[in-house]
């Protein structure tokens, strides 16, 4: 997560969502040729290609359209939302971004980064904007979760029906 994390920071505010399949190394260094350390087989973040559109309805969407192949073990969503902290009543919404993470039937993890006010980079200093606090909890975005666990569950489906006639 923290890899997706950096990747989307690098790229600044304002931007389009990013989704990312995660795939073994293994299978990327099958594909490239390369030699990976097989004790060291670690998810790769590989980024998809999502049409221009926004974070609203659009997007859910098309996700939810999606069906990963059997060598993607997981993916990450990270969308720009106005967050509201029910924790601070009074507190306006604040532009934040949102990291959602999945492993094809095993955990699940959300986390926010909210985009700092210009009083915080000021405070922070000349660096400020370098870094980088997520946050998080066990119920943060769960429709987002559901959402991406459906992905995984159409490539399950299609397996199933499949009757071995491509032209089916």
């Amino acid at each position: 997560m923290r890899e997706a994390a950096d990747f989307i920071h690098a790229e600044g505010w304002d931007q389009p969502p990013t989704l990312f399949g995660l795939v073994p190394a293994s299978v990327i260094a099958r594909e490239t040729g390369s030699i990976v350390d097989d004790e060291q087989d670690n998810l790769t973040l590989v980024v998809q290609e999502l049409p221009d559109m926004g974070s609203g309805d659009e997007l859910q969407d098309y996700i939810a359209r999606t069906a990963w192949p059997r060598t993607v073990a997981g993916a990450i969503l990270a969308q720009e939302i106005m967050f509201q902290n029910s924790a601070e009543p009074g507190s306006g919404p604040r532009k934040a971004r949102l990291f959602s993470e999945i492993i094809d039937d095993g955990p699940y993890l959300t986390l926010l980064q909210l985009r700092p006010t210009e009083e915080e980079l000021s405070a922070a200093g000349v660096f400020g904007q370098d870094n980088i606090e997520l946050l998080g909890g066990p119920d943060v975005a769960p429709g987002v979760i559901t959402l991406l666990r459906s992905t995984f569950e159409a490539v399950e489906d299609a397996e199933d029906s499949y009757d071995g006639d491509p032209w089916g």
